[in-house]
This record gives C-alpha cells, structure tokens and sequence, in this order.
C-alpha cells in the first residue's frame, strides 16, 4: 500500500506540474499573440508616457543602463513607467528566451499577485524539469557509460556520477558566468549549495541516526574534509586576490583531478585490507551509488495501473482509460525531452522514439547554436537548420535500420550513450540557462540582489534531493549507508565548487585572454566561505573528540551555524543591516 501511495503522489507531482505548464503556456500565448484590450492600452501609454525624470535624452539613458544594468527600475512606482522603462533599456533585456519583465510588469501591472503567482509557479516547473532531466536521462547516461567504459565504483562514483549528482549546479553557474553576466548569482548559488549540503544535511542526519551510535570512517572523512577546506581557502584567495586569468582557473579546476588520485590510491592500496570481512573498501566512495549493483527494473504500465486502481478503488476498465488521460496529460514536459535525447535502456526502450530522437537532435543543437550567436543572419541560419535536418535524417535512417522493435541495440552502444549524454547535456544547460534568467528577473522584481535568490532559492532548490537522498540513505543504509551519505555531503559540494566554479572561471577567463578576468566584486562572499570553512571545522573538530561518531552536538552546532549566516545575508539584504557602508538591495 506504501508502494501505491507512493507512485499515486509521484503521478499526482508530475500532473499537477504538466497542468501548471500548459496553464503558463496558454496564458502566455494569449497575452503576447491575442493581447487583451486592457494590455493594448498599457501597451500605447507605456511608448508615450514619459517618466517625471525623462528631461535627459533617450540616447543619454541607453548609454547610462549600459552600465548601470536594469538598477533604475526601482526608482518608479508605477508600472506603466516601469514597463516603458523595460523595453527602451539594453541592461533589461532577458538573458533567457522569456521577457519575465515585460511579462510582469506590461501584462500583469495590474495585478502583481498574479504576476508573482505566474512567475513563482514557472519556477516550480523549471526545477521540477533541470532535477527530473538529471535523474532521469543525465545520470542514466552517465551509469551506462561508466559500465562500457568499465569503471570500479570507486572511480565512477569520484568523476561521472559526481558529475551527474552536480549537473545543476554546475551548469547553473557557467550560465551565469557566460550567458547572464551575472557572476555573483554562479558563486552564491554553487556556495549556497555547497554551505546547505555540509550543515544543514549533514546536520540533520547526526540528529536523526544520534541514537544509532553509528561512527564514520576516520580516513575518508578528513580527506574529504581537508580537501573541502582547502578548495574553499583556494577560492578565497582568488576572491581577495579579484581576478584570474587562464591558468590560475585550470590550476583551481585540477585540484580536483589530484581528489580523484588520492581516492582512487587509498582504495586500491587500502581496500583489499578490508575484502576478507566483506567491506570492499566502498567505504571510501564519496557519493552516493554503486554503479555494479543491479538495479530493479521499473514497473510496467500494467502493473501502475492495477496499483492506482487499487489505490483509487477503481474496476479496471475505468482504470484503464484513466491511466490514458494521465499519459496525455504528462506529455507536455515528457515529450519535448524524449523526442531529442536518445535512450537505449532495457525499461524505457522505443524504436520510434529511439530513431526520431536521433533525427531531431541535430535540429535542436542547430536551435541552440543560432540562439546563442549574435546578429545571426537569416541565411546563415537556415544553412545551419538545413544542415542540422540533413545529418538528422542520416542519423535516423541508420537508427531504423540497425536497431530493433523488440530490445535495445546490444552492439556499438558508445555512440548511443554519448549522444544521450549530448543531449542531457543540451537540455541541462537550456533549463539552468532560463531558471538563471528568471532568478535575475525575480531580483528585479523583489528589489533584492539575485546573487541572494542563488544563495538561498537557486541553493536550496538544487539541494532538495541532496537532502533526501542522504537522509534516507543514512537512515535505511546502517553503518554503510550512513558513511556514504555522509560523504557524498562533502565530495559532492567539493565538486561543484572545483568543477562548477572551475569551468565557469576558466571559459571566462578564456574570453579575456591573455587578460585575466574580474571576479565580482561582492564583500559579502567572503562571510559566505567564512561560514562554509567555519562549519567543516566545526565537523573536523567535533568528529574526532566524538571518535567519529555522529551525534546532536555535531548537528545541533551546523545547524546553528548555518541559520545565524542566513540571519545576516537575508537582514543585509532587506535592508535590516548595514555592515559594509550599503545595504545589498539591487
């Protein structure tokens, strides 16, 4: 009954937030496509009313939010100014594919309630689809790839399922490092994560398994931890120091590379000690999963919709068409992803989808590609079109020739995996790239610097499946679930500031050279990684003294830690303190 009730509120999630998208959708369409005439109206006064300050020259304002960005926007407190202040102002203009501004402002100036409703339910949807995109079709590339490419658990769990673990994070900050121009939102949101994962999830399972009495390896902690600590002291000096250039980035990127050798050296030296008692040296995995367990095949359709009918006390023919409706309606975020992103898994094979997914995936990257350029032409454009469909119906007459209706290709995976990886890869850096926008956007609107919505809304969106992942598995797992799940709580955040940070440093710093490139000037990160350092030394400090053993005093003294940081970031933020000469309002 537990399994029914569980899968009933998983489709109830998933049909609620499908609903949810084409309620957006449909509004959205009709505001922009059939605009009421209410919107027509605020439309016309917004391109003829001039703001009370408007006696300095159209030019002379472009010119001033060239480098001001969209910070006058607060300055007015009608909407029908600030809609016109929108849309004749370069530094407002969307770094997504939604005008999030002109949509608030210009269609709902009216009702902001509504606005924030619409927005805050677009942002629910966003990190439904950069988590399930991750679970579902990143990892799963990633697991198969590390058994073709025949990786030890170990050395998968350290590079590929790290980065499948991370993926939105670290896409997350290279979009705003690269795409937004917004540095400050990739730093806090990566240490955002990074702080919520170490204490707040770290601090809840000492508490909850306390009376356990359950203790950690002492060797795999403190490496995870000194490494941690140092990546953290690294970032600060770069941070003091407020620039980088090329090879300083891929110097910061490698000390990762050298985590990977340590783990990799203590459990092919270390791990054989233990394999006469039957701990294969796992302990020293530092995230989640064993990539060599067999995993139980889902649940067909047949035996969901006995569950649900047994759930819902529905006969089965009534069942039966019910089920159907649900599908229909779940395809709206299923299908767009399935249709692009190939899969060759045993439980979700399909040779239609299989090969138009193949077909259409050029096309998508060409979408991206041109989206990306500026002042793309509209020749070029179609040639890249034309080329994309061209390699795509190459791709799917082969797909339809060499693969079965019946199973999965057995034969020459790698190509497979790679371009679901490909995929999985596009589609994580589209999402990040319009949840980063609407970050910036919602700053704006809130009056707060998005570097705080990153900190706390991006932060912990991303880390909600840190948090339950963990905590059950130190609660289920014993002694060994509890060991991994308490590394996965520090190699895991270490990967996102080493690989995220890293690689959004290094492809700016790539944009400047040989200049370096200028870290965002925000005093407030230095209280951030004073806080995260101040917590593993907590940790380092208390573990030890507690012979490895996780109890309340651990947690009790993170999660103090961590709520007296978010106390000072979100009473700066509103205003309420006033430590570095400004309150950090936007």
């Amino acid at each position: 009954m537990a399994t029914s009730s569980s899968l009933f509120r998983s489709k109830k999630l998933s049909l609620f937030l499908n609903l949810s998208f084409l309620l957006l959708l449909t509004l959205y369409l009709k505001t922009n496509l059939f605009p009421s005439n209410l919107n027509s109206t605020l439309f016309h006064l917004s391109y003829n009313i001039r703001p009370p300050t408007t006696t300095i020259s159209h030019l002379r304002r472009l010119s001033d939010i060239t480098t001001n960005g969209c910070t006058g926007l607060q300055k007015y407190t009608d909407n029908k100014y600030k809609c016109f202040y929108i849309k004749t102002h370069i530094g407002c203009r969307p770094k997504g594919y939604i005008d999030y501004l002109q949509i608030f402002y210009c269609n709902f100036g009216q009702f902001p309630i509504l606005g924030h409703f619409v927005l805050l339910l677009w942002l629910l949807v966003l990190f439904y689809l950069l988590g399930n995109t991750a679970a579902n079709y990143f990892c799963s590339s990633l697991e198969s790839l590390s058994k073709i490419l025949k990786l030890s658990p170990t050395i998968a769990g350290v590079t590929l399922l790290s980065l499948g673990n991370g993926a939105p994070d670290v896409f997350a900050s290279i979009v705003s490092f690269t795409k937004s121009g917004n540095g400050d939102l990739g730093l806090n949101s990566v240490l955002g994560g990074a702080f919520f994962v170490s204490s707040i999830v770290v601090g809840i399972i000492s508490i909850v398994i306390s009376s356990h009495r359950i203790s950690v390896d002492k060797c795999s902690f403190i490496r995870d931890a000194l490494f941690f600590l140092f990546s953290l002291f690294s970032l600060l000096l770069i941070v003091a120091i407020g620039k980088i250039n090329l090879w300083g980035a891929i110097c910061f990127t490698s000390i990762y590379f050298v985590y990977v050798c340590v783990v990799s050296a203590m459990h092919f030296f270390c791990g054989d000690k233990d394999n006469g008692a039957g701990h294969v040296g796992e302990t020293g995995i530092p995230l989640l999963g064993y990539i060599g367990e067999e995993k139980p095949v889902l649940k067909s359709a047949l035996e969901e919709q006995e569950q649900i009918a047994n759930f819902l006390n529905l006969n089965p023919e009534i069942c039966y068409y019910v089920a159907k409706i649900v599908h229909v309606l779940e395809l709206p975020l299923y299908l767009p992803r399935r249709l692009t992103i190939p899969v060759v898994s045993e439980e979700n094979w399909s040779k239609p989808y299989a090969v138009l997914s193949v077909t259409l995936a050029p096309v998508l990257l060409a979408a991206l590609a041109n989206t990306q350029r500026e002042n793309v032409s509209l020749r070029s454009g179609l040639v890249t079109y034309f080329t994309a469909g061209l390699i795509g119906m190459v791709f799917g007459n082969l797909a339809c020739v060499t693969t079965k209706k019946s199973s999965p290709p057995k034969r020459c995976l790698f190509p497979w995996l790679a371009g679901g990886f490909l995929m999985s890869v596009t589609w994580t850096y589209i999402i990040a790239e319009e949840l980063v926008s609407l970050l910036v956007s919602l700053g704006h609107i809130i009056g707060i610097n998005p570097s705080v919505l990153g900190l706390t809304v991006l932060a912990w969106g991303n880390s909600l499946g840190d948090l339950i992942a963990n905590v059950a598995m130190a609660i289920n797992g014993g002694a060994d679930g509890a060991q991994i799940a308490i590394s996965g709580c520090y190699a895991g955040p270490m990967f996102n500031v080493l690989m995220g940070l890293g690689l959004s440093l290094g492809f700016s710093s790539f944009s400047e050279y040989p200049s370096s490139f200028e870290i965002p000037g925000d005093p407030s990160l230095y209280e951030t990684l004073g806080f995260l350092m101040a917590g593993l030394l907590w940790a380092l400090v208390i573990l030890p003294k507690k012979n490895m053993r996780l109890d309340k005093s651990l947690g009790y003294g993170l999660l103090t830690i961590y709520f007296c940081f978010l106390f000072l970031r979100l009473a700066r933020a509103f205003g309420l303190l006033n430590l570095h000469g400004s309150p950090f309002k936007v």
